[in-house]
């Protein structure tokens, strides 16, 4: 799921993307915004469609063997278990996964490898072995199998890697969301009836988070000029190229935060952009954004510009 944070980071890579285009059309690129979100849902579905596809290979692996110039008995008896799991047959049942492979136009044809690959692998694994011989299952073990095939499999595998770097340019970042949002869909699948299982969500609320990022990217953009103002002032012993551009939009951002969102608490804003910093600058950006932003806040309180709803949220 996508928190506060990962959102801000969508609000950041898109003001990037906004100053580099020598500040274009801001319909479009808040447009861009709203579609990067909507591209973590569309990898989502991609990898759910994918665990199913690693799963549906059993049966062309088992065809694949018994029709061998000279099968074995082990081919010839492939165990198709693995077609009888109730995570995959409740997620194939599943109305929103379905909407999404039909939204998305999703299948794997275009890289036949890959699943054939990571069927391979999986089936070299002792634990599939494992998985094979027991008996008595549940919705639970039956998750704890595909739990396996996403982590240990898909996720280990290189060429799934390139894949999906190729597919979706923020791959590195959103990685972490997408395993996230695909352990909530194994918190969420914990009934034998497939209708009861739901897909998990993007956001917690999207109106509200929609509403804050939006918000958020135009307000950076429409003061921009005040808040390099702002900046510029406490900077002037730093040459203006020497200061990374990261730097300056994290710092127009949180601005925008202290001074338009009366809801955020002044501390919250402060931390979560020393954090994105740490991932998305330089070294010593985290001190130096802390120590102007503490300057210019000074300044802001001083001049009542400050209003934030709620009992210690200034501080």
């Amino acid at each position: 799921m996508l928190n506060r944070r990962h959102l801000r980071v969508k609000v950041l890579q898109a003001l990037y993307a906004y100053h580099q285009t020598d500040a274009g059309n801001i319909k479009q690129h808040e447009k861009n915004l709203l579609l990067s979100i909507d591209k973590v849902y569309e990898m989502y579905i991609w990898m759910l469609s994918l665990i199913s596809e690693v799963v549906g290979y059993a049966q062309t692996d088992a065809t694949d063997r018994a029709h061998k110039h000279l099968p074995t008995a082990d081919d010839l008896n492939a165990s198709l278990k693995l077609l009888t799991n109730r995570f995959v047959i409740s997620l194939n049942q599943n109305k929103e996964f379905l909407a999404g492979l039909k939204k998305y136009k999703v299948e794997w044809s275009f890289e036949p490898e890959l699943v054939k690959t990571l069927f391979t692998n999986l089936k070299a694994a002792p634990e599939y072995a494992e998985y094979l011989q027991k008996t008595g299952d549940t919705i639970q073990t039956d998750k704890d199998i595909i739990k396996f095939i996403f982590k240990k499999v898909i996720l280990k595998s290189s060429l799934a890697e390139q894949v999906f770097e190729e597919m979706f340019i923020f791959w590195p970042v959103d990685k972490d969301v997408l395993q996230a949002l695909i352990a909530k869909t194994f918190k969420n699948f914990s009934f034998d009836e497939p209708e009861n299982n739901k897909l998990a969500e993007v956001t917690g609320n999207w109106e509200e988070d929609k509403e804050f990022i939006v918000n958020l990217f135009e307000t950076s953009v429409r003061y921009d000029k005040d808040y390099q103002g702002l900046i510029g002032a406490k900077t002037q012993n730093w040459e203006p190229e020497r200061i990374a551009m990261m730097d300056t939009l994290l710092m127009k951002m949180a601005i925008a935060e202290f001074i338009n969102f009366a809801s955020i608490p002044v501390k919250v804003t402060i931390n979560e952009y020393l954090e994105i910093s740490k991932e998305f600058s330089t070294p010593k950006s985290n001190s130096f954004i802390n120590g102007i932003l503490d300057k210019i806040l000074f300044e802001l309180k001083a001049d009542k510009k400050i209003n934030k709803i709620g009992r210690g949220l200034i501080e």
